[in-house]
């Protein structure tokens, strides 16, 4: 072997995940050692736990002046909220905690827009969540009148999403 084939090798082995490399050609004999560990790393196993899409808060028990035990109902996702007009709006509200997007991606058109109509299990929007991206469904029929929320921001449990117009 000739120098520049010696330094050829050792750029190839520093570069591999070998941590050592002996060679032996009749009369010749190399052996190159890199700062690679020989043992590998021990596995650790990791449980995962099953993916759920939307995770609702335990209900709070709240305990009456009676001493009697009693269970308050959880926030509904669509409300009734008051507008300067005197009309009663829907609120969509956030299922859960997460990064709010209007659309599937960045290219894709928004899901809805100030003006549409909605069904009850139309998809309005996608809460990523822990790397899920869940696409959140309108409970309420009606119309588009506000989005309460800039895309690609975060979001909170029970947070406003969207005004709808019965």
């Amino acid at each position: 072997m000739n120098f520049k084939e010696i330094q050829e090798l050792i750029r190839i082995v520093s570069k591999s995940d070998l941590a050592e490399f002996k060679m032996k050609e009749a009369d010749f004999e190399i052996s190159i050692k890199t700062g690679k560990s020989l043992v590998s790393p021990p596995v650790v196993p990791t449980i995962v736990p099953p993916v759920i899409p939307a995770i609702m808060p335990p209900t709070p028990m709240i305990s009456k002046s009676s001493g009697e035990m009693e269970e308050q109902s959880a926030p509904k996702k669509a409300e009734a909220a008051d507008t300067d007009s005197g009309k009663k709006l829907l609120e969509i509200k956030s299922p859960m905690v997460g990064t709010f997007y209007r659309a599937p991606g960045p290219d894709k058109p928004q899901f809805v827009k100030i003006g549409d109509k909605v069904e009850a299990g139309s998809t309005v929007c996608i809460i990523e969540a822990m790397k899920l991206f869940n696409e959140i469904e309108s409970e309420v029929k009606g119309t588009i009148v506000k989005v309460m929320v800039e895309d690609a921001s975060p979001v909170e449990y029970d947070q406003v999403l969207f005004l709808v117009e019965p």
